[in-house]
């Protein structure tokens, strides 16, 4: 299992935590503040793609952002 990476982003430092390691370092009320986090953005592209406005999505396979349109055509980001 990857272990949790440091960074350091101009004079801040940020802990990156994957896979077990979230648990563990992370209070319950964080967890839950996450899980409503994502179900706001879901909720939002759900209105957004029920409204037939384009949604800004991720191409993991790709690595390359990407607006899908109504339709279901994408226009990948430059």
């Amino acid at each position: 299992m990857p272990r949790s990476k440091n960074f350091s982003i101009k004079k801040a430092r940020v802990k990156v935590i994957t896979g077990t390691e979230r648990k563990e370092s992370v209070s319950s009320n964080d967890l839950e503040m996450d899980a409503r986090a994502k179900r706001a953005v879901k909720a939002a592209v759900d209105k957004a793609q029920f409204c037939k406005k384009p949604v800004a999505k991720y191409d993991v396979k790709n690595k390359k952002a990407y607006i899908e349109f109504a339709d279901g055509k994408r226009k990948y980001v430059e």
